[in-house]
């Protein structure tokens, strides 16, 4: 079933569109890697963190906590606080995969990042019915082609820049090529207005907040913008109700 995966066209297409932007990833992956170890990580646990844990932000949060001997609940918290955009996409892609058996589910967790993310729900609105197994394949083969790529273009740039750790310097700001990669994904995505107002209120509300612990400020953007955009939205009209005589 897996090796079918690889087969499909989907796969490919998925590893073409996520290719795009492959080395944005791999230059935020590989100052990852120097960061970890910068911060005076031993090789071994910044191997384990990069593959394990396999989300940037939250490792460059978490690293000057656990070298400063930070409680384990602020570690969590923290980590927790940087990734909880994960909780709305899994949201949102729960319709997607709840057909798939508990091991898939939990393989498509670890390795769906953000530009996977995105790029698979512009390509696939709409989840299609539990029935239609052609497309079921071709929006599973597209997603895999998306995480493959996204996968191997941070973990092995992420394990070289450990091992060239004392060989670059932080002061390239490679990883700011990473944040490019996601602004240009974020701008062909706003193709609505109200999509524009949410992107404009989430930036707006981070940086106003940006000064709150645990990275919380990312929260109260998420927050900012669902709740604006409700607020804004106008809900379907309803089509009109056909009364019947007795």
């Amino acid at each position: 079933m897996t090796a079918a995966l690889f087969r499909h066209p989907e796969f490919r297409q998925g590893v073409r569109d996520m290719g795009s932007v492959a080395a944005g990833t791999a230059a935020w992956g590989l100052m990852t890697g120097v960061a970890m170890v910068k911060s005076g990580m031993s090789t071994f646990e910044a191997v384990l963190m990069g593959v394990i844990v396999f989300a940037g932000s939250s490792q460059l949060a978490a690293v000057p906590l656990i070298l400063a001997g930070a409680p384990m609940w602020v570690i969590l918290a923290t980590a927790a606080c940087v990734n909880l955009r994960f909780v709305v996409f899994s949201a949102h892609l729960r319709p997607y995969l709840m057909h798939q058996p508990l091991w898939r589910r939990l393989a498509s967790g670890y390795f769906t990042a953000d530009l996977s993310y995105v790029m698979f729900t512009n390509r696939h609105p709409h989840p299609v019915p539990s029935n239609d197994t052609a497309a079921l394949r071709a929006q599973e083969a597209y997603l895999a082609g998306n995480c493959a790529v996204t996968w191997v273009f941070w973990v092995v740039p992420s394990l070289l820049g450990i091992g060239l750790a004392n060989a670059i310097p932080l002061r390239w700001g490679l990883g700011f090529a990473g944040i490019l990669a996601l602004l240009g994904i974020l701008c062909s995505l706003a193709s609505t207005r109200l999509r524009v107002v949410s992107a404009g209120v989430a930036g707006a509300a981070a940086v106003a907040a940006f000064a709150l612990p645990l990275k919380l400020n990312i929260l109260v953007a998420i927050a900012a913008a669902v709740a604006v955009c409700l607020t804004l939205e106008k809900p379907a009209p309803q089509p009109p109700k056909t009364g019947g005589t007795a």
